[in-house]
């Protein structure tokens, strides 16, 4: 009986909590290393285009580092498409505030970049996905009090799937996982690109 080989690294290159609990839910052991990018700094034609833009800089920072040696590095990035527009991260409550007034009773698009990169070949595949969200109607009270709770202030778009806005989201229209900040089904496609099979990762 031939012995069993352990599964290929898998580098996570975001700081998200709600994208390591996706991959850990569904069988994978990822290392988490934090690429330090400035998203900012970093600029797009389209929202789309953006959320690739940063996924791919944090997937090729963290996949030169040392430590990332041998190791398949996925980096993430979401927003929302509103109006055209991409919206990250809220700055403050204020921001947070306008722009839920902003998004209530409307749909938007989430879009969050994905960048696989095999450290062992130096290959890189890269692809976005995106989900439609149709928001609800949440009071100015109900609105306050979730900015108030801080929550807002740290994920792209000021909402969550798998947080205290859910009940103000009716409905979406794709995967919800990428909407919490990970296509399980995109990564799968990504990672046979490179010839490897989603189940030799599995912890």
């Amino acid at each position: 009986m031939a012995p069993m080989t352990a599964p290929r690294r898998l580098v996570l290159a975001s700081a998200s909590p709600a994208r390591l609990g996706l991959l850990r839910q569904s069988g994978f052991q990822p290392e988490v290393i934090v690429s330090g990018v400035d998203e900012d700094a970093l600029t797009a034609d389209t929202p789309a285009d953006l959320a690739l833009v940063l996924a791919k800089a944090k997937a090729a920072v963290v996949a030169a580092l040392p430590e990332a040696a041998g190791a398949l590095v996925i980096g993430c990035d979401s927003v929302l498409e509103l109006d055209g527009r991409a919206l990250g991260k809220p700055a403050d409550a204020e921001e947070a505030t306008a722009r839920w007034k902003s998004m209530r009773g409307r749909a938007g698009i989430l879009r969050t970049g994905h960048s696989l990169t095999d450290t062992t070949t130096g290959r890189t595949v890269s692809r976005t996905a995106s989900t439609t969200v149709r928001f609800g109607e949440p009071t100015d009270a109900e609105i306050a009090a979730y900015v108030a709770s801080g929550e807002p202030l740290h994920v792209a778009g000021a909402f969550t799937l798998d947080g205290r806005s859910a009940p103000f989201v009716d409905s979406i229209e794709g995967d919800p996982g990428n909407v919490i900040g990970l296509s399980l089904p995109l990564l799968r496609r990504l990672l046979g690109e490179l010839g490897v099979q989603v189940t030799d990762l599995w912890a």
